[in-house]
């Protein structure tokens, strides 16, 4: 009995174990749905994170570093609050006479290769642009000489120069073209990206382009022109019109004195192209407009007030009453000579006076009515101008053969615009 008893025991408990270790349905289902390994599920939190993670920026290139800059010129203003680069403005350029040199000195056709020079002549040896930015570009600039105007001008430059990340180097030949020619020696050596060139003397000129060409260095020709054959070595010309405001002057000049009378000029230093569009801007438009005006007198006295003065002076008592007219080639320097000397023989209400490129003294002169109207050169924009062309050029556009600022004239209406003057 008792080994029945122990057998019945030891069923029961192998019966309960095979029992427990079969599933019921609930389980069952469960194990339908797969659980994720040991591997997957320590690598699921990773994953997680990965993607909240932002994508890392790709590095931008330095041309389109570069061209950040253009978004930053738009709304630049020079020391006047002018615009200090003017975009989109686009000079009209009437057909070349077929010999321009066989015209009339009084024609304006005679005058078209300087006024236009470098537009339609074909290009030698100009180096391709890297177009990869301006970033880090070493730019050489060979000026004329220290003046006001020029550290203004040399202000324009930098600003732009520093928006582009342009290394900016400026030489000064103080007015002397020997020292020039060596200063381009210099800067060719020196082996910069570009080099900007404002030459002393149209004529000259042509040999020191050739030169600068010749030695692979993109050059950018700025602010006095040259012969036309100098152009084909340079990628382009940047400056102000010089014509083009000469020829609204003139306009006035017909208008105030009736298209009657003399008139006579102070003309810029002989050798660069402003002594030729500072007078026969004039003279030809003059001849067009009021061929009963007489041109007296044209001299080229320096950019001194005293000589221009002393000039001044012996035309009023030369001429007597036929003078009607002095036309300063500066209102700063030649201007001032011109208003003391009328304003000392009393013929302030008999003599007007007009003048080129404003400054404090010019703006002033107008203000005060002893100077009738200038034209607007802001040597800012005309800097700026010329290293933003360099780095266009750096960064890959397309150059035009000539970049102009536009005419503006100045008058007691407009006058208050320009202050505080740049120079």
């Amino acid at each position: 009995m008792k080994k029945l008893i122990t057998f019945l025991i030891v069923s029961l408990l192998m019966l309960t174990m095979v029992v427990g270790c079969t599933p019921t349905p609930a389980e069952e289902a469960a194990a339908d749905v797969e659980t994720p390994s040991e591997d997957v599920a320590e690598e699921t939190p990773e994953e997680e994170t990965e993607a909240e993670e932002p994508a890392a920026e790709t590095e931008k290139s330095n041309l389109e570093l570069s061209l950040e800059g253009d978004a930053l010129v738009g709304d630049l203003k020079a020391l006047d609050n002018q615009p200090l680069v003017y975009e989109g403005f686009v000079k009209e350029f009437p057909v070349r006479p077929d010999d321009p040199d066989s015209l009339p000195e009084t024609d304006a056709g005679h005058y078209y290769d300087l006024e236009f020079a470098g537009w339609s002549q074909e290009k030698t040896n100009i180096p391709e642009s890297p177009a990869d930015g301006s970033i880090g570009k070493k730019v050489t600039m060979i000026i004329h000489g220290e003046h006001a105007y020029y550290s203004a001008y040399v202000r324009g430059c930098q600003t732009i120069a520093d928006i582009y990340g342009i290394e900016f180097n400026v030489l000064w030949p103080n007015w002397d073209l020997t020292t020039q020619n060596q200063m381009i020696d210099q800067a060719i050596n020196d082996k910069p990206d570009m080099i900007i060139l404002l030459p002393l003397d149209t004529e000259a000129g042509l040999i020191q382009c050739k030169k600068i060409n010749e030695a692979g260095i993109p050059l950018i020709v700025a602010h006095q022109l040259v012969v036309e054959e100098a152009l084909q070595y340079a990628v382009c010309w940047t400056g102000p019109d010089e014509w083009a405001p000469r020829r609204v002057l003139a306009e006035m000049i017909a208008e105030e004195t009736g298209g009657t009378g003399g008139y006579a000029i102070l003309t810029h230093n002989a050798g660069g192209s402003t002594y030729f569009s500072r007078a026969y801007g004039y003279i030809t438009k003059l001849a067009e407009i009021a061929p009963d005006m007489e041109l007296l007198d044209l001299q080229a006295p320096g950019l001194d007030a005293a000589a221009a003065k002393q000039v001044a002076d012996d035309w009023i008592k030369l001429y007597g009453d036929d003078l009607k007219v002095i036309i300063t080639a500066g209102v700063s320097n030649q201007g001032v000579g011109a208003v003391e000397a009328v304003a000392a023989a009393g013929k302030e209400d008999d003599i007007l006076i007009y003048g080129a490129g404003n400054s404090k003294i010019g703006n002033d002169m107008v203000k005060d009515g002893s100077t009738v109207a200038m034209n607007y050169e802001p040597p800012e924009a005309c800097g700026a101008t010329a290293l933003k062309t360099a780095a266009d050029w750096f960064n890959g556009k397309v150059i035009p053969s000539a970049v102009y600022l536009p005419a503006v004239v100045i008058t007691l209406d407009n006058v208050d615009d320009f202050y505080p003057a740049q120079w």
